[in-house]
């Protein structure tokens, strides 16, 4: 319990930036969506000026029309899953790799307390923060839609979305501490993290620009994919066992990898 509340404390002011700041990107996007109805059939015209292919890759060919606030809240947030799989994918990187990049492992593995106690310990209080920032960004969420709701909205498909936001975490958590197991020292996770949620964002357009479930097998952006759950009021039951699988494996492999692993000595 000591070690959970040392590492949520370290983790407040990470959550309260990543808060903040997904929200405000979330209400800031979302702010332009009266000066687009104001004059929808413009926007409409200019869509229709691109090829199909490129709409897909940036996520602006779905179940809804990108002129409504629901298809504009659909593309806004399948941009914000991007920042959100970053922040998810440097805690997952960070959480067990920490100590030995700042020599402290030593100590740490030292103290009367098992490794698999440090591991549940550490892996809690990354969930904490994330589960805080999920409900921050939730909460946002609901509040603007209610703001600038001019037509009824599917709030079902809308709330089922906004908790699938865990899963999204949780997927890019796994894979982020696999890596941290599997390289010998990350010296900064930040380009990790990075390359996992902007590499598996591109991985999942591509997807969809060639109307592929290859590429979206690969990606927790199509597992989620917002539009497909608000129209369909439920998750992709074959992309969410795939992820539900990555999670599992992904957690599993890390706790093993870290119980065997061969800390390095100051």
């Amino acid at each position: 319990m000591n070690i959970y509340k040392f590492e949520l404390k370290m983790l407040i002011k990470s959550m309260i930036v990543w808060s903040l700041g997904i929200s405000f990107g979330l209400i800031f996007y979302l702010s332009f969506y009266p000066m687009m109805a104001a004059d929808t059939d413009a926007f409409s015209q200019l869509m229709d000026d691109f090829p199909p292919e490129f709409l897909a890759f940036f996520g602006m060919a779905g179940e809804y029309a990108f002129t409504s606030l629901i298809g504009y809240f659909i593309l806004t947030f399948g941009m914000i899953q991007i920042p959100i799989g970053i922040q998810a994918a440097n805690y997952g990187l960070n959480m067990l790799s920490v100590e030995e990049r700042e020599l402290t492992a030593d100590f740490l593995l030292t103290k009367p307390v098992k490794r698999s106690t440090i591991f549940i310990s550490k892996l809690l209080a990354a969930l904490t923060s994330l589960t805080v920032v999920n409900i921050v960004v939730s909460f946002s969420s609901i509040v603007t839609l209610l703001i600038f709701k001019d037509d009824p909205l599917p709030w079902k498909g809308i709330i089922v979305l906004l908790t699938s936001t865990i899963f999204f975490q949780l997927f890019f958590v796994g894979i982020g501490m696999l890596i941290s197991m599997s390289v010998k020292k990350i010296r900064s996770v930040m380009p990790f993290s990075l390359a996992l949620g902007f590499g598996l964002y591109i991985i999942n357009s591509l997807g969809e620009m060639f109307t592929s479930n290859l590429f979206k097998v690969f990606s927790p952006y199509g597992h989620f994919k917002p539009g497909y759950i608000i129209a369909e009021e439920s998750y992709h039951i074959g992309f969410s066992i795939v992820s539900f699988a990555v999670i599992i494996g992904t957690i599993f492999a890390s706790y093993f990898l870290y119980m065997r692993r061969n800390i390095a000595s100051l």
